[in-house]
């Protein structure tokens, strides 16, 4: 073989390589596309890896309302922000929005009401929803968020008997599948259990007929555990709300119970019981709706004072059911 022929074989398989490269590189490109941007496959990631954070150690936002329940089931559909999976249409909710609202207020040590916009305050009563009490009456509401057991709802149900107190349990179906016998008590003792929703997700985010079943399931324990079926009062998880929310829970007979004081009393509190006895005392005010949650040690510590404290201001306990009449 001559040398001009050698050079040219060489540059041949020369150019056969870099073809061979490029078109590796390509179709290595294509499949990594593929993978990144499938939403099929990667809304259900999604949503899984969100499922995940919503555990019972976890604090979600607003203004303290963040038990957490456990986990969707493994097979729940992809859920569009809007309230839509793609396949359901809205049945309660209609045409109403969805904009998301979070629930917080203003806090003051003055004992008077915080302020709520003219707006949104309509558009709660128009959809039985309640946050406050008159702010003529001194007259409080003590309600209980239990998203899962911390060993000290006992305790705060011995000090609620012996200050002869009634209060309401917003209670999840983690709560009613683990603690039975804790449900019972309350009801036993005159409290109010109301709904916090199966497995506590932000409600916005799903489609009227998952809010329906979220809340047809803790229905069906609650029955289960106490033979009743009176469940009439729902507090909506991590306090997140839309006018369709309100709308599809009220048609399914529900009163929204919201709150008009409350602290971040879900972690260890740097001052203790202390710091849980001052944060209710020092903003208590008429017709006030108090969000506390039972897996709070320094709150289960403080709560004699704090019920002594409240009557010691002048203060009555009122229940949810004397609110809504």
């Amino acid at each position: 073989m001559t040398k001009s022929k050698k050079k040219k074989l060489k540059r041949q398989n020369l150019l056969l390589g870099i073809i061979t490269v490029v078109f590796l590189i390509g179709i290595t490109g294509y499949i990594v596309k593929a993978q990144l941007y499938n939403p099929g496959r990667n809304a259900l990631v999604d949503v899984q890896q969100e499922q995940v954070s919503e555990s019972p150690n976890n604090a979600g936002p607003a203004a303290g309302n963040t038990d957490q329940a456990g986990t969707a089931g493994q097979d729940e559909k992809p859920v569009a922000p809007g309230g839509s999976s793609g396949q359901e249409s809205p049945v309660f909710g209609g045409d109403a929005s969805n904009d998301r609202h979070g629930w917080g207020f203003k806090r003051n040590n003055s004992h008077l009401q915080p302020e709520m916009p003219s707006s949104l305050s309509s558009m709660l009563s128009r959809n039985g929803a309640y946050w406050i009490g008159s702010p003529d009456a001194k007259v409080v509401y003590l309600t209980f968020d239990e998203g899962y057991e911390n060993g000290y709802t006992a305790s705060i149900l011995d000090t609620l008997k012996a200050n002869n107190v009634q209060a309401a349990f917003f209670v999840t179906g983690h709560y009613l599948d683990s603690q039975p016998d804790l449900v019972r008590r309350m009801v036993d003792e005159g409290h109010i259990v109301g709904n916090h929703t199966d497995t506590h997700p932000s409600l916005p985010d799903i489609s009227d007929a998952q809010i329906k079943k979220e809340l047809q399931v803790v229905e069906e324990k609650y029955e289960k555990v106490t033979g009743r079926s009176d469940l009439k009062y729902m507090r909506p998880p991590q306090g997140e709300f839309s006018e369709r929310t309100l709308a599809v829970t009220r048609a399914l007979g529900y009163h929204s119970i919201f709150w008009s004081m409350a602290s971040v009393d879900w972690v260890p509190m740097a001052g203790g019981p202390q710091e849980a006895y001052q944060s209710v005392i020092d903003n208590t005010h008429n017709g006030a709706l108090i969000l506390l949650h039972a897996v709070s040690k320094d709150n289960t510590e403080a709560m004699d004072r704090i019920l002594k404290g409240i009557k010691a201001q002048g203060y009555t306990f009122g229940s949810l059911d004397d609110l809504v009449q």
